[in-house]
């Protein structure tokens, strides 16, 4: 499989990466399932503190024990679980981070983490002192690098402008155009990588019944699951395309890929091997529908 580093570090990682959010109830299938993923090539495996109430990354760490330098982990923080498990709230303070990493290091049952995501993120947030918590984190060597999840373009702005971010996570397929606007080329000129998650857009661009996504109408939708089709083959299925539309840009470094299946595992590890979209079937797909827009947030 493909490899890319993020941004301008070190860190390496797989063109198709495990989501693992999906991955809840008995441990063991889920254990097997992230065996094989690895087996097939993916080496990077995103999940966050509030997955399950961590339970989602005591899988990783129990998965990846013993193999630890083998694979990249990443998680995320700043939504903090009420003490009565109602709920959560946003909590991006340095205070907490520092606090929180910790117990992400224990459930991961390691001594670093390779990617320490902001889970969110808004123009209130005292953005200098988050930065200074994750900086701290890298001079401890706790973190390698740091980034943010966002679909933000006010956000995304000040975090280029104020931080040493490697890598945004944002949601981008066919159906969900809106980093092109401005995002993606500003992340590429700043040499800061983007980790694509919702490249089936739930499914709908390869096998959900259409209905209305954004703001496109199930019209819309119909129009960009067949486009996904005719750009598709023996050779590349239609996940792959989507997948593939996903990886096109060249800032982009992996696609996040929600799997908790053997089937999803096979379609995503067959479209890592699938042909690259061309310029022409890259055109003919953006063309089938208008591309959306961000209408907050900007």
């Amino acid at each position: 499989m493909k490899k890319h580093s993020i941004g301008k570090s070190d860190v390496v990682v797989s063109e198709i990466s495990f989501g693992c959010m999906s991955l809840t109830g008995e441990p063991e299938p889920h254990v097997s399932l992230l065996h094989k993923a690895f087996d097939g090539g993916i080496t990077f495996f995103d999940t966050a503190d509030l997955y399950e109430h961590g339970e989602n990354e005591k899988l990783l760490g129990r998965a990846f024990s013993g193999m630890r330098q083998q694979v990249v982990i990443a998680t995320k923080v700043g939504n903090q679980w009420r003490p009565d498990g109602s709920g959560w709230d946003w909590n991006p303070t340095k205070a907490y981070i520092l606090t929180a990493v910790e117990e992400s290091l224990k459930r991961l049952k390691t001594d670093y983490i390779d990617l320490y995501q902001l889970h969110g993120g808004t123009l209130e947030d005292p953005i200098d002192e988050t930065i200074e918590a994750f900086e701290l984190l890298k001079q401890q060597g706790k973190i390698r690098e740091y980034g943010i999840s966002s679909i933000r373009p006010g956000v995304i702005r000040e975090w280029i402008r104020r931080s040493n971010i490697v890598s945004v996570m944002m949601q981008y397929s066919l159906l969900d155009r809106r980093p092109e606007e401005s995002c993606l080329a500003s992340l590429h000129q700043n040499q800061i990588s983007v980790l694509a998650r919702g490249s089936l857009a739930k499914g709908l661009l390869v096998n959900k019944p259409a209905t209305a996504y954004l703001n496109y109408t199930a019209d819309d939708v119909r129009e960009a699951a067949k486009a996904v089709a005719l750009v598709s083959d023996e050779t590349r299925t239609e996940t792959a395309t989507a997948i593939q539309f996903a990886l096109y840009p060249p800032v982009v470094a992996s696609a996040v890929v929600g799997i908790r299946t053997d089937k999803q595992l096979a379609d995503a590890i067959r479209s890592s091997k699938s042909q690259p979209l061309s310029q022409s079937e890259w055109e003919q797909l953006t063309t089938a529908l208008s591309p959306n827009f961000y209408d907050q947030h900007r």
